[in-house]
């Protein structure tokens, strides 16, 4: 646990499913379907995965041609692949930018993450299919990041890196906490002993006025 990633070097996806990465069960057929995925990467896909970046949340018009004007700004691009759909040819929001050297896809991947392109604000991150050991794409339930309203969110990339545990707490901060509740229990214990002695003085007031009460009598 002392070796808290906030994103990590190796895919889990039930991790993946957790804000903190401590989940013990998975919470969606999602995550389900993801450690059932046996999945590999595709052989067919060229280039070097040092040197690409992700590119994700693309307007459905953007094209390979708005693409490179906007990402050879970081460096000399090798290639370019948006991604389409094998029947329609229409673009499926997302693609892979090769530069010819790491810290061009280094730059761009810190650069360029949230730029807006025709209307729509992106998400760039380095390549996860060929450098992350264990990694299950989108569609079969794993993945990083994603949206609210899509009710699959994934945890451990730099759209959405994990929270640390509450558990992880340096031994200052615990011994600070554990210091304030004894202050604090300290303060309850002073004012539960005032109020006692508040009631018993007015007991005693009471008991004075009933006893003048009765002598006044006679």
């Amino acid at each position: 646990m002392s070796s808290f990633q906030a994103i990590p070097t190796d895919y889990d996806p039930l991790r993946a499913g957790s804000i903190d990465g401590t989940d013990a069960d998975p919470h969606d057929n999602g995550i389900v379907r993801a450690l059932n995925a046996k999945y590999k990467p595709n052989k067919g896909v060229r280039g070097n995965p040092e040197c690409t970046v992700f590119v994700g949340r693309l307007n459905h018009s953007t094209t390979e041609e708005t693409l490179e004007e906007q990402f050879k700004r970081y460096g000399n691009i090798e290639h370019i692949r948006l991604i389409r759909d094998i029947v329609t040819g229409f673009s499926q929001g997302y693609a892979f930018v090769e530069y010819t050297e790491p810290n061009a896809a280094c730059r761009a991947s810190i650069e360029a993450n949230k730029i807006v392109i025709d209307d729509k604000e992106i998400m760039v991150d380095m390549e996860c299919e060929r450098t992350m050991p264990g990694w299950v794409p989108r569609r079969l339930g794993g993945g990083l990041g994603g949206r609210k309203e899509s009710g699959q969110l994934r945890f451990g990339g730099r759209d959405r890196p994990f929270k640390k545990p509450i558990m992880l707490h340096n031994a200052g901060d615990s011994e600070r906490f554990n210091n304030r509740d004894r202050r604090r229990s300290r303060s309850r214990e002073r004012r539960d002993d005032w109020r006692r002695r508040d009631h018993s003085r007015d007991d005693d007031h009471r008991r004075m006025g009933r006893s003048r009460e009765r002598y006044s009598r006679y």
